[in-house]
Order: structure tokens, then sequence, then C-alpha cells
């Protein structure tokens, strides 16, 4: 698999680039179709801005383009509850065919709001668990799309861990005990640690300085290394776990590239590009008149190993040849 080396501005601005697609005007008024985004980040993210990027492009390969057959409408969803309520009303109000939605709490409170306006969501845990949808197979409702709720990904996550660093024997899991999926991941972590030789200790904690006060503890004692499983608290707290973990150098792993575009060292999980890529598919599908009920919800098939050299250098590390030739990205 060939490595796609990025310096870090360079790649940034480029993923900036992506969500610009040049949707242009052509041909003859056609009728006028309407989507609603709904994104849990800032306008200015970079890494989303290249998921809806990659959305945009699946679209207009399926002849869809901007101000002839199509209009858009996206809500960078706010930081508080209030934000996402109001930015849910002006979505729905906004009376799209078909909204896109990233992550649970997003298709939740959608589907809080309404019953009838189909909802695609590119990234979502467990869909089931979340009563999201009836099942995999059948989804039953007005919501469908892509899932990235992979239990077993945590023992690669573990393998990876002590491949890069073989010495370490004690590996903190930062995990949401509320979330399912990262209960089961760590059950997976857990259960491969034997074999491997680490012991595992989960770190649960809600708050920024629970976080701070947990790990600066196991720290303490030498052969560390951390893995921070999936979860939207995570997410949220990346810049704080990022920079926890170089101030300790504790070796990490985490769930998704947001964490190493952010300076994390190695994270590996599903292609969110990818998916939102595979989304615009189920949208082009739902236009043409095809139901949600009826459109299976989809596991991930792609998968990226993202490395930050950089941060490897800041932690006098060497990456093994045999990581670097799997990587599918490494940010210098």
């Amino acid at each position: 698999m060939p490595i796609r080396r990025t310096n870090r501005r360079t790649f940034i601005v480029a993923l900036g680039g992506a969500a610009a697609w040049p949707l242009v005007v052509r041909g003859q008024p056609e009728r006028m179709r309407r989507i609603g985004i709904l994104l849990p980040a800032a306008l200015d993210d970079r890494d989303y801005q290249a998921r809806v990027g990659a959305f945009l492009q699946g679209l207009a390969l399926l002849g869809w383009t901007i101000g002839r057959n199509l209009r858009i409408e996206t809500r960078w969803r706010g930081r508080y509850a209030n934000d996402m309520r109001r930015e849910v009303a002006e979505l729905v109000a906004f009376a799209p065919d078909v909204i896109l939605a990233h992550g649970g709490s997003a298709v939740g409170a959608l589907l809080e709001a309404t019953h009838t306006i189909p909802i695609v969501f590119p990234v979502v845990r467990d869909p089931v668990g979340a009563g999201f949808v009836d099942t995999l197979a059948r989804p039953g409702g007005n919501a469908t799309g892509f899932m990235i709720g992979e239990y077993s990904i945590g023992v690669k996550w573990l393998e990876l861990l002590k491949e890069i660093g073989p010495d370490i024997s004690r590996v903190a899991v930062l995990r949401d005990p509320t979330i399912t999926t990262s209960v089961s991941q760590f059950a997976a972590i857990q259960a491969a640690a034997p074999s491997l030789r680490v012991q595992i200790n989960p770190i649960n904690p809600q708050e920024s300085g629970e976080i701070e006060r947990a790990l600066s503890v196991f720290a303490r004692t030498p052969n560390g290394g951390l893995i921070v499983t999936g979860g939207p608290r995570a997410t949220q707290q990346r810049n704080l776990i990022v920079s926890l973990a170089a101030r300790h150098k504790l070796i990490a792993v985490y769930f998704e590239r947001l964490f190493t575009t952010a300076g994390g060292l190695i994270s590996y999980g599903p292609d969110y590009v990818e998916q939102y890529r595979l989304a615009a598919g189920y949208v082009d599908r739902i236009l043409k008149g095809e139901k949600p009920a009826d459109l299976p919800v989809q596991a991930p098939t792609k998968f990226e190993l993202v490395i930050n050299l950089k941060t490897a250098i800041d932690l006098g590390l060497d990456i093994p040849q045999s990581v670097l030739a799997r990587a599918d990205e490494v940010i210098e």
C-alpha cells in the first residue's frame, strides 16, 4: 500500500480546498432539491471540511450541482445542547429532502424532531444499540447510513502499541463507560492483554481535570502506553489528551485521524472521508425515490493507519519500518 506523505501545513490546506469542490452552475434550470448537513465541529475544522468535500465530490459525480439542481444548508454544531436544538430546528424548518448528520448526538436530536425527513449518517457507532434503526439489514425508519462500531479493532490497537513500543507492560485505556462501543472495545483489549503480557488500566473520567489527574498518576510508573477508544467526549477533548500524552511521554494509539492531525502519535480506524463519499450514494438514491427504511446500514470497508512522524521524533521514538510500510499516511 503506498504511503501518502504530507507536510502538516500543506496537508491541512489541501483538506480545506477539498471542501470547496467546484460544483458550478451549468445547463438549464432543473427541479431544485435540498440537502441539510449537521456537523459536530467548528466551521474552520479542516478534517470535517475534507469529509464534506468528499461528500460533495460524490454528489457531483452522480450529477448533482449546487445552484442547478441542488441547494445545501449546513449547520456547524455549537458547543452546547441548546445550540444543537436550535440548529436541528433550523434544518427541519429548511424542509430538506434529506439530511446528512454526523454522529449519534446529531442523529438522535434529528430523530426527536422529525420522523419523516430522511436522515443519512456517514458516521454512527452503534445505530441499533442507540435505537436509530431496527436492524442493520432493514433500518425500518427514516434513518440509515454507515456505522463505525468495530469491537475487535481494540485488539489491533493493542498489537500496534506493542509493535511500536515492545517494552510497554502497562496500558491505560481511556474509555467512555456510557457508550456500548467503547465498553466492547475495552473488553476486546482486556481479553488480548495476557497474550501480549501487558496490564490494562481502565480510565473512565468524564471531565478534563479527571483525565489530567488519572494520566498523571498512571505515568509515574515507567513502560506505560495509552489507547484512546471511540467516543464523542474523547473527540471533543482531543487537544487535551494529545498534550497530556506528549507531556508524560506516553506512546499512544488513537481511534481516529483527528488525533494525529492534532499532534497525536498514531491512529487506526475507519476512513471517515471514504464513508462521507459513500454517503453521497445513499443521498442520491433517496433523492431518486428510495426509502431509508430499505437501505441497509453498512459497516466500514476501509481503514486507515496515520502516523505523525514529528510527534515520534519529539518522543525520541523510531517507528518500525514494518509499521511505516503499512501506513496510509505519514504526517511529517
